[in-house]
């Protein structure tokens, strides 16, 4: 697993440089996708650092392949954390122009093993309601497409520079 070095590479070929793992197959697939789910488990009150190299990889290789496209983050912890790698996984959605998803709590279920999940009634409730919340949102886009409703292109040609 590589980080992103900022050389420049896939702002030239959509692709990036690193081309010995998934994320290159991930952003082919990602051009197709009408949305996504990013999920982590929470370390150290952090996502996992795999996801975010992978996730800023893709996003700077491929913005393009997730603009306009819904998503939602979704986390599992034993305790503290949660909030925050929800913040830090989004901060890619709202750079990429993608609609986020919400449910009717954060995105999270505690527990640090799989049969202790089930017993967070509440966080299971919210991931059905995230999942129906995303299947409502795909079928009003495809509506809007299917109306001739399409998103407007974004302003790029202003960029803030703090060293004038």
């Amino acid at each position: 697993m590589w980080d992103c070095t900022g050389c420049g590479h896939c702002q030239k070929t959509g692709r990036c440089i690193f081309d010995q793992d998934m994320v290159n197959d991930w952003l082919e697939k990602a051009r197709e996708a009408d949305g996504f789910v990013f999920g982590s488990p929470v370390y150290f009150a952090h996502p996992s650092g795999h996801l975010l190299s992978v996730m800023d990889r893709m996003f700077m290789a491929g913005g393009d392949a997730f603009a306009h496209k819904p998503t939602a983050a979704v986390v599992t912890a034993r305790r503290a954390g949660t909030t925050a790698s929800l913040d830090v996984i989004q901060k890619h959605f709202t750079d990429a122009q993608m609609p986020i998803v919400s449910s009717t709590y954060w995105n999270m279920v505690f527990g640090p093993a799989p049969e202790q999940l089930e017993r967070d009634q509440e966080g299971l409730q919210t991931m059905r309601n995230l999942g129906r919340n995303m299947s409502w949102l795909l079928r009003c886009i495809q509506t809007g497409r299917d109306q001739g409703i399409t998103p407007h292109p974004a302003e790029t040609r202003h960029w803030t520079s703090f060293h004038q």
